[in-house]
């Protein structure tokens, strides 16, 4: 694990999905999970994307958190609430150009922090099949896989992951 990068002037910046800031985020994030998945879910990125509304993931129930560089965001991720002890996180993102710093990583330790100021005892997540570097991210950081890890990862589709907070 690389340690994160930050630099002078770096800011965490906790939003919603309507922030300026978010829109590029969330058109990245399409574009990236249309890549890798095509029609394996028999519907476009933007589907999943647009499931939830912006309120889900705006105070108090959730939170958008960006790393915010230059006046740009470079890394995000957000939460949104489950139930009185559980939030979910979602939308994990890092820029292709800082990828492998750790940011994500920050940011995941971010939204953890903000759950547990929250009073939330528990994150739970997902990622896909094709999505080997998000696996490590989770596994690394003391989540519990709810799948067989023996299993080929496209086999198991959906991976899902818990932690205590």
């Amino acid at each position: 694990m690389t340690t994160p990068l930050l630099e002078a002037g770096d800011r965490l910046v906790h939003t919603t999905p309507l922030d300026e800031l978010v829109t590029p985020v969330l058109a990245d994030l399409e574009r990236e999970y249309d890549g890798r998945y095509g029609n394996m879910f028999g519907q476009p990125a933007s589907v999943e994307i647009s499931r939830y509304p912006a309120t889900a993931f705006s105070a108090p129930d959730g939170t958008f958190v960006v790393l915010v560089r230059d006046g740009r965001a470079i890394s995000a991720g957000a939460f949104m609430r489950i139930d009185d002890t559980t939030v979910e996180v979602k939308r994990m993102w890092t820029h292709a150009d800082f990828r492998g710093q750790g940011l994500a990583r920050l940011i995941l330790a971010e939204l953890e922090a903000e759950a547990s100021r929250r009073g939330y005892a528990k994150v739970v997540l997902s990622t896909g099949p094709r999505q080997p570097e998000a696996v490590r991210l989770y596994l690394a950081t003391g989540y519990t896989p709810q799948f067989d890890q023996s299993r080929p990862a496209e086999e198991i589709v959906i991976h899902g992951f818990s932690k205590a907070l």
